[in-house]
């Protein structure tokens, strides 16, 4: 479908491209909706069922009763275990959930997260080594990081320490030789998902442990309780929302919206004034995850991972603070990187009018823990893969020679593939890396930024330009009946929305009414529509003025469903994702 106005063209292709299941719509007695879920994969309504006891089997995780076996006779013998975790809000809810149910079993535990500006990421010899001098582990149990820490695993083993690694990053390569590995993207393992989050395969290896401790009449607790925390990392870390997730997210959002969570959550989401009553997964990714991944990119993850473990309300409230205020420091720093940036690629004049087919940026001033969300930031303004790097200075080695950079992709761009493509064209250019499809991270040295450039540009020149264009679809009109509070109630429950199952988004032509900009940023429209007899409000965030033309008659919206809340009351409200102005003559065609 293409929309011509007097400023640009919205086209827009159908998300579902097959007749529709008329028993799914059946079923569901809604179009609409069977629509929605048929494109989504859904054939019938068992397939959102989202009972418990659908979960996955434990027992075909490979290598996880091994990993049972070891932290079972540890806590059995009164041995020290310690924690790695990582310093991301996968690593946090990992680390929290562990350290949690660990305890109240009666082990002996402690937490580590190393600091990014001091040790970098993951088991390194240098986090082992600090680790069992400030808790003399007898094991180390790793959440959400390992599956390369080959080294880390051999100081370990060296120094007397066992390892179990519980991870989900996509190797390659054999694991490490740890004592037990638990990690459904390692090689050989045919657990049904390969899409569980590092706070997912925690939940797994603590409710295969409960399970067996309680058959064996030992101290055992309740994991499931801490649902809520594996739904905030599965969110936050963009899980792909298979079945198994979207029943481990589904049961998680319930927890918080009855109360029943970690005490942290609910600090958080107040200081982001939200409702816990009425949260959703976007407040996963918009709210929560901002803050605690603030921690790990400012300071320390610590931070974060107290704030899940306390129960303490006036604690959780303080560190709840601690992390808004560093996400306003983030934001700022942020902010000025990502102008940098956007200038940087703006003045490289042999780009023209069209950025190259991947974004690869650096500067001496930048900051290691902000490059993530800058990445992000050029590739939903640029639709191209980005990769931001900045110095890989550490307070345990001071100034490097290397730089550290953070990638992010777009659809059809495997970006950890292509860049393990240039590893192998060049064996000695890249030091380390690992990650997604759609984020990845890396290390190389300064001096070679420029070869890596053309490395990767070299590799990106495989894919066809279409990749390269950003496709924007559409799950089609809504019927005016469906203009209502009760049928976006029943939009939101019929599953839980995110990365793999995304949130539906309708297009349709509108009269416009009236029009305001809010805050100098915000576009919000009162509209009509035929056959629905009162006022559609609309808002487009961040608007963008060259597509708006306040003499509008018309539109023709790219948009998603909304609650609006204010003052005790509810509304619904559209949030526009795109906007073509059209003439009143248009809207009828």
């Amino acid at each position: 479908m293409v929309y011509q106005d007097s400023q640009k063209t919205l086209t827009l292709s159908p998300r579902l491209t097959e007749p529709l299941n008329q028993a799914l719509r059946d079923q569901l007695d809604s179009s609409t909706l069977a629509r929605v879920l048929q494109a989504r994969g859904v054939h019938d309504i068992s397939q959102i069922d989202t009972h418990i006891c659908q979960l996955l089997a434990a027992a075909d995780l490979m290598g996880i009763d091994t990993a049972v076996t070891l932290i079972d006779t540890a806590i059995d013998q009164g041995e020290r275990i310690l924690i790695v975790g990582d310093f991301d809000c996968d690593g946090a809810t990992s680390t929290a959930l562990m350290v949690r149910v660990l305890r109240q079993m009666g082990a002996l535990v402690d937490f580590l997260v190393p600091d990014r500006f001091k040790f970098g990421y993951g088991l390194t010899p240098q986090i082992v080594e600090h680790g069992a001098a400030l808790y003399r582990p007898n094991l180390i149990i790793t959440v959400d990081n390992g599956i390369s820490s080959h080294d880390g695993v051999a100081t370990a083993h060296q120094m007397g320490i066992k390892v179990v690694i519980t991870d989900h990053h996509l190797t390659t390569k054999p694991s490490p030789p740890a004592d037990a590995v638990v990690n459904p993207n390692q090689l050989g393992c045919h657990f049904g998902s390969r899409y569980l989050v590092g706070v997912g395969v925690a939940f797994y290896v603590m409710g295969r442990l409960a399970k067996h401790r309680r058959q064996l009449g030992k101290s055992s607790a309740s994991v499931a309780k801490y649902l809520d925390l594996v739904a905030l990392g599965t969110v936050a870390d963009l899980g792909v929302l298979d079945k198994n997730n979207r029943i481990l997210v589904t049961h998680g959002l319930q927890l918080i919206r009855q109360g029943r969570c970690v005490v942290g959550i609910l600090a958080i989401l107040e200081q982001a004034g939200r409702q816990h009553q009425t949260i959703t997964s976007d407040d996963f990714g918009f709210a929560i995850a901002p803050r605690i991944n603030a921690a790990g990119r400012m300071d320390n993850m610590r931070i974060g991972v107290e704030c899940l473990l306390t129960d303490d309300w006036g604690e959780a409230h303080r560190l709840a603070s601690k992390l808004n205020q560093l996400n306003q420091a983030r934001r700022h720093v942020e902010m000025s990187m990502k102008d940098d940036a956007i200038a940087i690629v703006q003045s490289l004049s042999e780009f023209d009018e069209t950025p190259p087919k991947g974004i690869v940026l650096y500067q001496d001033d930048w900051h290691q823990g902000v490059i993530g969300i800058v990445a992000g930031r050029l590739k939903e303004k640029l639709y191209r893969p980005s990769i931001v790097f900045a110095p890989a200075d550490t307070a345990l080695v001071g100034k490097s020679d290397d730089i550290k950079g953070s990638a992010r992709s777009i659809a059809g761009i495997h970006i950890r593939d292509v860049i393990e493509s240039v590893a192998l064209a060049h064996p000695d250019l890249i030091k380390h890396f690992g990650g997604h499809a759609m984020a990845a991270g890396l290390t190389i040295q300064k001096a070679d930024f420029e070869r890596f450039n053309q490395a990767l540009q070299a590799v990106l020149l495989d894919f066809d330009d279409d990749v390269f264009y950003e496709q924007k679809f559409t799950d089609g009109a809504l019927l005016p009946d469906e203009f209502s509070l009760s049928f976006v109630d029943r939009l939101k429950n019929i599953s839980v929305w995110g990365n793999g199952f995304v949130p539906p988004v309708f297009d349709g032509k509108f009269e416009v009414i009236n029009h305001r900009i809010l805050k100098d940023k915000h576009l919000k429209l009162s509209l009509k529509m035929a056959g629905v007899q009162y006022p559609i409000d609309a808002i487009w965030f961040n608007y963008q003025a060259d597509s708006w033309d306040y003499r509008a008659f018309g539109v023709h919206i790219l948009y998603t469903l909304d609650i609006n809340e204010w003052q005790g009351s509810q509304s619904l409200q559209l949030v526009i994702k795109d906007l073509a102005v059209m003439s009143v003559a248009a809207l009828s065609v």
